[in-house]
């Protein structure tokens, strides 16, 4: 049910914390963590327009794609160019006990939190014990 990261991405993101931008696509911080029969997922993407944000599950798998775009005219000379631009994109492996037909995505203050439901076949229940007699007498 865990949710694991791809551990390449993970060594992608301390490189470019390391030696700053590779080319490659960066990265988005996340946080997640499970509420009762839901699994909460946060990535923080401040000044993307929600518009670019893709999302799509196939096999258990989560991808998620955004895109900053410099506010800067064509024409305009950058002074300092520090926030990130381009594709930003994250990859999750949902464990087969989380329902993938029943996402529910929301964009809020620079925060997509995706919230995925524990499947209800996963779910903990009790087992209903049958047979025996209970008005048999003990002792005689």
């Amino acid at each position: 049910m865990l949710m694991r990261t791809d551990p390449f991405r993970e060594f992608d993101r301390l490189a470019q914390q390391v030696l700053g931008s590779t080319g490659r696509p960066s990265v988005m911080p996340m946080e997640a963590y499970r509420a009762g029969d839901d699994f909460i997922v946060h990535f923080d993407l401040p000044g993307i327009d929600p518009e670019t944000i893709e999302l799509d599950v196939e096999r258990n798998v989560l991808n998620v794609r955004a895109e900053r775009r410099s506010p800067a005219p064509e024409n305009a000379e950058l002074l300092v160019a520090e926030r990130p631009t381009g594709s930003f994109t994250r990859q999750l492996f949902l464990g087969e006990t989380l329902d993938t037909e029943r996402i529910d995505a929301s964009y809020e203050a620079g925060v997509l939190t995706l919230r995925i439901p524990v499947a209800e076949q996963a779910k903990p229940r009790r087992i209903q014990i049958t047979g025996g007699d209970s008005r048999k007498q003990i002792g005689g």
